[in-house]
């Protein structure tokens, strides 16, 4: 009953705290929110203030204007490859405030040295100070999505990534706008670049200071210096949750689509768009608003759950958006170089933008999930080090981006011919890792159901605990019913469901890929009853959310129907493994009469429009009932008023 007086809390601290901007008036993620707002931006105001000094302001024999931005973006990159298993490990082992007031000490440090390089334009020292910012945000990256599920809960993890999303992005175009700024003023900017850099760090540190306390995850970890075996040791670490490790792959895979357009902004607005260094600024801030968007999205579409079945909307929109950006590019007039006022004059030139905010706002949808997802079911003991894995994935991937898109230019390849590709691999790759974890398309097929079939309400969510055995006992209306639950839980269900069920040519395989478990009746079939059994009674001993319909069969005159005892026999094998899990009554409700449920003038399926669209339909879940006091006929009636109510 602990774990009920838990989810009790977590309900009422969610009812205190409705969206996602309430976390901003919190001590546990306000101060740490806006220490990271502060290290992205101060990132992006050096590295582009850099880029510009040595394109435009110095001449450098041995590193021409065409390659600054891609060795300052390479020195960046390179610490998350060399020290990001040993962040990790560091992030596991530490107290996570004791690590970010020392990584802010180290930001201070670094940009009084990029101070010293900007007043005596030392290219080499400026370069340095690149590497060691690089290293900087390794050390935080492990710390920054291990902090999170530390403090917040999982109905606040989905926002409060979406925040951290949003903010990183906000950061990375103030940063380089400032930057692209600061240090273009006539004869003070490159020594005005600096002393901003260094108030940056002295805000992030003094704002670090109100970050609580967030005990190590595994103070015993013995650290493991060698970055090349503990890299490799990550990558099997993450490897271990196979759902985990393939959404580190989903991760790397957007940011590998997202570094694509990112690196090809300028190019793409001189040469296609024919536009001015204004019009490529417009692209970045188009695609960072949408990312922010996307990003603060998810928590109102996921219902403040980590809601994974966004995932798949978030690639289906990516594709759409590139493929149409081919083509809206192809459809441009010929024009001069344009000024901003002239481009965003031109209405062809609408198009291109909304394709660009429309891609990056699904490029949120798609990874925040992923992201929450990662936080919430990796082991907490090694949660910083499954983030450093993802960073060192994140890397490879940009770089692969990097080297894939110079090889396509180079073979004749024009830039709106790489979006349409990158758009239509990012189709194949979501199709194949969709595939190999059903569990996103699953989720995502619940979401359509309970978003665009029905309008689906549901009171009483708190009661279904997010960790921990469960059995949940529910009414049985219609053929979607499972559906429905799935997309009310935060975790997956496993469901024990009559064998006939997966005859049906979409419904059966998809809990097919649900991993549901037939049962048939004892007479009908013995071997299937047994196993039936026996498997829930595993589900159950491995901590998971079993559940099972009590009447043994959908109703066929909308009115609840007598329990039968199978529910006992699940819990005497759960007892018999040594697991009494609570029990969750759950009631249905308006569901009768609706296009998957039986009715009585006839079969379920027919007429789809009978009751309109859109359909009010709801779940209401009922308080838990510990294992030794459940009894069919108490269960029916704690059922019963849960419909009545």
């Amino acid at each position: 009953m602990d774990t009920v007086a838990a989810d009790t809390a977590v309900g009422a601290a969610r009812e205190a705290h409705p969206n996602q901007f309430a976390l901003l008036r919190q001590r546990r993620f306000a101060p740490f929110f806006w220490t990271q707002f502060a290290g992205a931006a101060n990132d992006n105001l050096f590295k582009f203030a850099f880029t510009v000094m040595v394109t435009y302001q110095l001449q450098v024999a041995w590193m021409p204007p065409a390659m600054a931005g891609l060795v300052i973006g390479a020195l960046f990159i390179l610490p998350y490859l060399l020290f990001s298993a040993t962040s990790g490990q560091l992030a596991d082992k530490f107290d996570k405030r004791s690590l970010i007031l020392f990584v802010k000490w180290l930001e201070i440090g670094i940009m009084l040295l990029a101070t010293w390089g900007f007043f005596t334009a030392d290219v080499v020292v400026l370069l340095a100070c690149t590497f060691l910012m690089g290293l900087h945000s390794t050390l935080f990256g492990p710390v920054k999505f291990a902090y999170l599920p530390q403090h917040l809960d999982e109905r606040e993890l989905t926002g409060g990534n979406g925040m951290v999303e949003m903010g990183t992005f906000v950061a990375i175009l103030l940063g380089q706008v400032a930057g692209g700024l600061v240090v273009a003023v006539p004869a003070i900017g490159p020594q005005a670049v600096g002393f901003c850099c260094v108030a940056l760090a002295l805000i992030g540190r003094l704002v670090a200071h109100a970050i609580p306390a967030s005990p190590a995850s595994a103070p015993d970890l013995r650290i493991n210096w060698n970055p090349v075996s503990e890299t490799w040791r990550n990558l099997k670490l993450a490897h271990g949750n196979i759902v985990v490790f393939r959404s580190l792959l989903g991760i790397s895979w957007m940011w590998f689509f997202g570094a694509v357009f990112l690196s090809q902004f300028p190019s793409f607005a001189k040469e296609v768009l024919h536009g001015d260094a204004q019009v490529a600024s417009l692209l970045l801030v188009v695609f960072s608003i949408g990312i922010g968007a996307g990003s603060l999205l998810c928590e109102v579409l996921s219902r403040r759950h980590v809601e994974i079945g966004l995932v798949p909307l978030g690639a289906i929109g990516m594709t759409v958006f590139a493929v149409d950006l081919y083509f809206a590019s192809g459809a441009l007039p010929p024009s001069a170089g344009l000024t901003l006022g002239q481009f965003v004059g031109v209405a062809a030139h609408w198009r291109v933008m909304a394709d660009l905010a429309l891609l990056s706002l699904f490029a949120g949808l798609y990874s925040v999930p992923m992201y929450a997802l990662i936080q919430l079911r990796a082991e907490p003991t090694h949660r910083a080090r499954i983030i450093a894995a993802n960073n060192i994935l994140n890397a490879l991937f940009m770089i692969g981006s990097s080297v894939i898109a110079g090889a396509l230019l180079k073979a004749g390849c024009t830039i709106p011919q790489i979006f349409l590709l990158v758009g239509i691999a990012n189709a194949l790759v979501a199709g194949y890792i969709f595939l190999l974890v059903p569990e996103y398309l699953i989720r995502f097929v619940a979401w359509v159901a309970t978003h665009l079939v029905y309008r689906f309400r549901v009171r009483g969510e708190e009661q279904i605990p997010v960790s921990g055995p469960a059995l949940l006992a529910c009414n049985h209306v219609s053929f979607v019913d499972a559906v429905l639950l799935m997309a009310a839980s935060p975790r997956p269900i496993y469901f024990v469901m009559d064998h006939r069920i997966f005859r049906l040519p979409v419904l059966g395989t998809l809990f097919r890929l649900a991993k549901a478990i037939p049962i048939a009746p004892q007479k009908e079939d013995p071997a299937v009853y047994e196993a039936a059994f026996e498997r829930a009674a595993q589900v159950l001993r491995a901590g998971d959310l079993l559940a099972i319909f009590p009447e043994g069969g959908i109703t066929r005159d909308g009115q609840l129907q007598p329990f039968k005892g199978g529910i006992m026999k699940v819990l005497e094998r759960a007892r018999a493994e040594g697991v009494q899990p609570p029990v969750i009554p759950m009631a249905l409700t308006d569901l009768w009469g609706s296009f998957f449920s039986r009715v009585e003038e006839g079969n379920a399926m027919v007429r789809p429009f009978r009751r309109g669209m859109f359909n009010r339909v709801g779940l209401n879940v009922g308080a838990p009932v510990a294992a030794g006091q459940v009894q069919p006929q108490v269960l029916q009636q704690r059922v019963a008023a849960l419909l009545a109510g």
